[in-house]
Formats: C-alpha cells, structure tokens, sequence
C-alpha cells in the first residue's frame, strides 16, 4: 500500500503540471537552510556539550558550568551566525559579479560567448545540427544565456540565499539544539554536578540522534548512517574536551 502511494504521488509529481511547478517554483526554505540549520544546530550541541565535558573533567561546580554554558551560547552562537552571514553575502556578491561579468561579455564579444555555449554542449555529447540549435536557441534568449553560463562555467547556482535569513537559520538552531546539554544543570541542583553530567551526556546524544533522524529525512539517506555520524562527531569532540579538562586538573591542581 506505501509503494502504491509511493508510486501515485511520483507520479502525480511527473504529470506537465506537476513538472511545471517543481522546475518554476522556488525551492521550500527548509531544503535551501538545511546546511545552516544542521551546522548550527550540530555546532551547537557539540561546543556547548565540550564545555560541559571539559568543566566535568575538571570538577567544577554545576553554577560555573552554566555560567560557561550559557555564555558560550549566545557568543558562540551569534560568532557563527556572523560568520555564515559574511559567508553567504560573500557568495551572493560573486554571483552577482559573475551576472555583470557575462553581460558585458555578451555585449562586447558575442561571438566569443556563443563559442563557449558550442563547447559547453559540445561536451555533452551533441554534434552537428542539433549543437547548432541549441546554441541558437539558448544565445536567442538573453537571460537563458546568462544562466547557462553561470552554471556551467563558473559552476554557480543561479538561486540565491539572503545572507540574513541563512545567519538567523543558524543562530536559531544553534541555540535551539544547544541548550539541551545544559537543562539538566538547571533542572538539578547548580552544586549536584555529577547528577546534571550524567544526565547531560544522555540528553546530548538524544538531540545528536534527533539531528541525525532530521538529515536523514531532508536528504534521503540512511538514517542510521546520519545518526551514526552525527553521534560520532559529538562523541569525539566530547571525550576531547573532557580528557583536556581532567588532564589540566590533574596538571595544575
């Protein structure tokens, strides 16, 4: 019965109408942020888990781990968002200098420009008088020929992110996903630590699972694989923190 439902709505989405909205549309946001959303929330998760781990492994007082904590959080949180938001514009300014770039390109050597639309087809595998339609067809229409160029030439997405939309992506998950190491120390006593790390450690691979379940989902790959490799990843991270923490207790005290 799945693959039967499966199967109608494969095909319902191959109909020229359903072909016609998928390729025209604007893709959903939660597929163009699922980067930002995951790095966020992955970054997230794992340095607010470190900390917790390394002040463990020194033996500090649950008060100092939230304190730690909670301000990593927002710092952290708002450095990457700042960092994504510089990254993005940074490739939102590329591209539009790849857009002028091939307009006067067009304007100055069309000549030129049409060659490079034959070699890029050419590659492709098309000879003769099919090649020489297509490149009378794409050359025909300004736009179309911008385009083409943009994708294969310069090996750029003609759709683009708002740099603000991807930065608050990525605060709000980091944020979000971040907290979670941290409410069992406000859940517990700030002087029971032991209690609150043990709990931590329990709730963080919950959220690192429930990441690994959201990739799966938004990419169609193997959830058990993304759980794996985001538990992995926070894991390693974690025993790090924690042993430089023990270590430099150990050292210093």
């Amino acid at each position: 019965m799945k693959r039967d439902m499966t199967l109608d709505a494969l095909h319902q989405e191959h109909t020229p109408e359903g072909v016609r909205v998928r390729i025209n549309g604007k893709p959903p946001l939660a597929r163009l942020h699922l980067r930002d959303a995951v790095l966020g929330g992955m970054d997230g998760c794992i340095t607010t888990f470190a900390i917790i781990a390394g002040s463990s492994g020194a033996s500090l007082p649950g008060l100092i781990v939230i304190i730690l904590g909670f301000s990593n959080l927002v710092a952290d949180g708002l450095s990457m968002a700042i960092g994504n938001y510089l990254g993005v514009k940074s490739e939102r300014e590329q591209l539009q200098a790849a857009y002028r770039e091939e307009q006067e390109h067009i304007d100055l050597i069309p000549e030129g420009e049409k060659e490079e639309i034959r070699q890029i087809f050419r590659g492709k595998g098309f000879e003769g008088e099919p090649l020489e339609r297509i490149v009378e067809t794409v050359t025909s229409n300004r736009n179309w020929w911008v385009d083409v160029m943009i994708r294969e030439e310069w090996g750029l997405s003609p759709i683009s992110i708002k740099p603000l939309h991807a930065a608050l992506v990525t605060f709000f998950a980091f944020v979000a996903v971040g907290i979670v190491p941290l409410f069992p120390y406000l859940l517990f006593t700030f002087d029971n630590a032991a209690s609150g790390f043990a709990t931590s450690c329990v709730a963080t691979a919950l959220a690192f699972v429930a990441i690994g379940i959201g990739r799966a989902k938004m990419t169609r790959a193997s959830t058990r694989r993304c759980m794996l490799e985001t538990f992995l990843a926070g894991g390693i991270a974690a025993s790090a923190a924690y042993g430089i923490g023990h270590g430099l207790k150990e050292w210093l005290m």
